[in-house]
């Protein structure tokens, strides 16, 4: 039914050019971890979430990419286009001896265009806060989302120095939050803090200079750590509250009447109960022995909710078909925790083009980077990374403001349709987004 409704939309969407500038300013945000349940059940309490889906546009559920992790689908959400293309396979990219504690943190790793570039191009402004894989990005006012190796608890250093124009960082401290501690802007998922000051930086860049386009990562409900719960809850009003701060510094910059915003988020959580370590299962064949020697014919890259295969070799058809073996070999009380995937499979998920397979696991367990143990260990908290084809790992959609119809509803769309809704609210072309535009969300 899904395809059946996806195909009919696409046969009578309208063309671009058919389509004016309907918004002079667009401000997508994202909360991270944001699940539809935040604005369609009113116990979550989130009143300012509910109120843009009241005055404007929603879905019932957005599909994300594979996996569903954080960086990937915040750079699809800016391409509208999926890992395979786009280049941002993980949120840390694949070491072959074991990882350094780099993430995708600069912009130079997108292999797409960009809605940053179609703004730059088209003469209009951007900014960002806290967005990741943009440092170095063609944005105007941008705090990347960014730390330096082994000092992830403390930010500051590292975001400032990649903060553009230079002196950005002090500007933003000066004139929006006050002098930062450490623990006024990082992860710590016992406090909420973070999601405050990055609504105030970007609140400040919208008052002060009216970018065209602006996007805002809070990320905090991430770190709350489960589907449900008493931080959980206080997590999801934060980032409300933030969101409030925005939509007020839309009003003050009298901006408003022009202006789209978007919030929509990278992944939902399921909550966990099981690690798998399938790296134990290669060394345990002989297949990899020691990473950091690089003494390894096939490994496992965990991304949560799925594992990736690659091989030393990447035509060693003799290794891939052993761990074909081993993993056929499991139990059957094993093999229901995890689906292979791979040929045409894995290429349609559009991930990773350079496995040899990967794992996708079921609800509730995911994959640890151990080769060495207890190959089966307990889990907890919130866990994505998944698949994307149950409801509980899609996130959501909300539209309210300039160009979006008030009342227009969609059960289901994809997440490599908000870059494409973003070009059409701002007059850009974008051909290079496999997404699509629903002319029932938006005012023609």
């Amino acid at each position: 039914m899904k395809h059946f409704l996806l195909t009919l939309l696409a046969i009578i969407s309208f063309s671009v050019s058919s389509w004016a500038q309907a918004a002079k300013h667009v401000i997508l945000i994202t909360i991270d971890g944001f699940r539809p349940d935040f604005y369609l059940d009113k116990s979550w309490g989130a009143v300012n979430l509910q109120y843009l889906m009241e005055n404007g546009v929603h879905a019932k559920g957005v599909n994300g990419i594979f996996p569903t992790v954080t960086f990937p689908s915040h750079t699809t959400l800016v391409t509208g286009v999926k890992a395979a293309k786009h280049g941002i396979y993980y949120n840390d990219p694949f070491e072959p001896t074991g990882p350094t504690g780099r993430w995708y943190w600069h912009y130079n790793a997108i292999k797409s265009p960009t809605i940053y570039d179609a703004v730059r191009q088209a003469g209009l402004k951007s900014a960002s806060v806290l967005w990741p894989v943009t440092a170095g990005a063609p944005i105007d006012y941008n705090i990347p989302d960014i730390w330096k190796v082994g000092s992830q608890p403390d930010r500051r250093e590292e975001t400032s120095k990649h903060a553009t124009p230079a002196g950005l960082w002090q500007e933003i401290e000066l004139n929006a939050t006050g002098k930062l501690e450490a623990n006024d802007f990082n992860m710590d998922k016992d406090y909420l803090v973070m999601d405050d000051n990055v609504a105030r930086m970007a609140a400040y860049l919208i008052r002060k200079y009216r970018p065209n386009f602006t996007t805002v990562h809070l990320p905090v409900v991430d770190h709350a750590e489960g589907r449900d719960g008493e931080q959980v809850r206080r997590a999801v009003t934060g980032a409300d509250r933030a969101i409030r701060n925005i939509i007020e510094a839309v009003d003050k910059a009298g901006i408003k009447n022009q202006t789209a915003i978007i919030v929509t988020g990278d992944h939902g959580f399921v909550d966990g109960h099981t690690a798998i370590q399938p790296n134990i299962w290669l060394a345990q064949a002989g297949l990899l022995k020691d990473i950091k020697k690089d003494e390894w014919q096939a490994q496992f890259q965990p991304a949560g909710g799925s594992a990736f295969l690659y091989l030393k070799d990447a035509k060693d058809k003799k290794t891939l078909n052993r761990v074909r073996q081993l993993l056929a070999a499991l139990p059957e009380s094993q093999q229901k925790l995890f689906k292979v995937i791979e040929g045409a499979e894995l290429a349609k998920a559009s991930a990773d083009p350079n496995v040899a397979l990967a794992l996708a696991a079921a609800p509730g367990v995911t994959f640890g980077r151990a080769s060495t143990g207890e190959i089966f260990r307990p889990n907890s908290g919130g866990n994505h990374g998944y698949f994307p084809n149950f409801p509980k790992i899609q996130t959501g959609f909300i539209g309210m403001g300039a160009g979006f119809k008030k009342g227009g509803f969609i059960q289901e769309m994809e997440m490599i349709d908000v870059a494409p809704i973003i070009a059409r609210l701002l007059g850009l072309e974008f051909k290079s987004a496999d997404g699509m535009t629903y002319p029932g969300l938006l005012v023609k």
